[in-house]
């Protein structure tokens, strides 16, 4: 199918893809995996892109780095470069005109991801996003889900490591699941090699302003009036704080990403629009050993002391290294430190075999599911985004019949997106399944 043809047919559009922000920490390495899925085709079948942003220096030394990185020095002269700034809306809409689906790499998403849904949206755009902030996901799709369904736009966000693996995880449990499953729980675990961890400061300052902004997020969830999701079978017992599992031998503590709030629009979404089952959901991530959680405490105890205050939050931005005991850094990780460095997701869920009733009886069904990555914020993130523009362009048969603003779940759950996902590293498996 031709470019543009994804909600137009008849209308070339000159890029299939465009990705946006490309000379920005994770934008660089979102632009080299864009070159490397299409180095692999053969000449018929690559797909025109292009990278897109404020300065067309900068935009020329990504893909110089990239040509060099794969070992094509014609990369550069291959790729399309569109100059565009998020405080220029007729910059955006040049941008959106020119393409079929804009991967939108430009956070904080608070400050700066409207102008690009709304530039997308009215130019029959589909766009994509990694944002990791509940706020602004559910905003959008108060805001523009009508107007993304008129237009034809398919707009998701939280394509990247938040929400991808957890939200189409409990899509896979429940595929292979012989039965209905009710209730997951997830945890996380993040491996690092020698050298530790390290995350570059735009993921930091997301957090910081949407840890200091949760009011707004409950009053937007209170206006929306929307009914509750069901509870089917035994209502999901929410853990401690801090608390032991058994199974993966570890402290965990609550996991405060966008993938519980992505997860719960996706049921609703499955609920109301597929009648599927929904499914309970809690999110966790593994700490290691009591001195871990000892540490973490403080850490956490003295981050909602500072997030609290105007010049808290100043200090914080202005210090990431510091506040964040090294974790994370305005130079971001080290080649040694992401190669070193992969995920393991693990859900464990419950539910009923076939012909036992969720009403009345205990779950009698369990099921342990993995899915396994490298390092999370900038192998497993440009993969997992680049696979669902893939999927977008390809499987369109699959996707929600008409466009608007969905959960990467609510898009893809009838697509193709696992198998990609899992011919490029991500993979999904089932550990064990047993009726109880």
């Amino acid at each position: 199918r031709a470019a543009g043809s994804l909600q137009t047919p008849g209308i070339e559009r000159p890029y299939h893809l465009v990705v946006f922000g490309a000379s920005g920490f994770t934008g660089q390495f979102v632009a080299q995996e864009v070159a490397r899925e299409q180095v692999v085709l053969e000449q018929s079948s690559r797909l025109p892109w292009a990278v897109a942003g404020r300065s067309r220096e900068k935009l020329q030394r990504v893909l110089e780095r990239a040509a060099l990185k794969l070992g094509r020095p014609t990369l550069p002269s291959e790729v399309g470069i569109i100059i565009c700034d998020t405080t220029n809306p007729a910059s955006l809409d040049e941008m959106a005109k020119q393409a079929a689906v804009v991967l939108n790499c430009v956070g904080p998403y608070r400050f700066y991801g409207e102008p690009v849904v709304k530039a997308c949206i009215e130019n029959g755009t589909s766009c994509i996003d990694i944002c990791g902030e509940p706020q602004f996901l559910e905003l959008m799709y108060w805001k523009y889900n009508e107007k993304a369904a008129e237009k034809g736009s398919y707009i998701i966000g939280s394509s990247g490591f938040d929400s991808i693996p957890a939200d189409l995880g409990v899509i896979y449990t429940r595929n292979k699941m012989n039965g209905t499953l009710t209730a997951v729980e997830s945890f996380l675990t993040i491996h690092s090699g020698p050298e530790g961890l390290c995350i570059h400061d735009g993921t930091w300052k997301s957090a910081v302003y949407g840890f200091g902004d949760q009011s707004h997020l409950k009053k937007l969830r209170n206006e929306s009036n929307l009914k509750p999701v069901p509870i089917v079978g035994s209502k999901l017992k929410r853990r401690w704080p801090v608390s032991y599992c058994r199974e993966l031998n570890s402290y965990s503590i609550p996991f405060l990403g966008a993938d519980v709030s992505v997860v719960r629009r996706t049921q609703r979404y499955l609920l109301e629009n597929l009648e599927q089952s929904p499914v309970q959901y809690a999110a966790y991530v593994t700490v290691g050993g009591i001195t871990s959680v000892i540490k973490l405490m403080f850490a956490g105890l003295f981050l909602l002391f500072f997030v609290k205050f105007g010049i808290g939050r100043q200090l914080l931005i202005k210090f990431p290294w510091l506040f964040s005991f090294g974790y994370f850094s305005k130079q971001g990780p080290t080649q040694k430190q992401v190669d070193a460095s992969s995920f393991t997701m693990t859900f464990f869920g419950q539910g009923y075999s076939q012909g036992v009733s969720p009403e009345k009886n205990k779950p009698n069904m369990r099921i342990c599911t993995q899915v396994k990555g490298p390092e999370a914020g900038y192998v497993a993130t440009p993969i997992a985004m680049v696979q669902a523009a893939m999927t977008l362009l390809k499987d369109i048969s699959d996707l929600p019949k008409t466009g608007g603003v969905f959960t990467p779940g609510a898009a893809f759950s009838r697509t193709k997106l696992i198998d990609r996902l899992h011919q490029h590293g991500i993979e999904f498996s089932v550990i064990s399944s047993s009726e109880v």
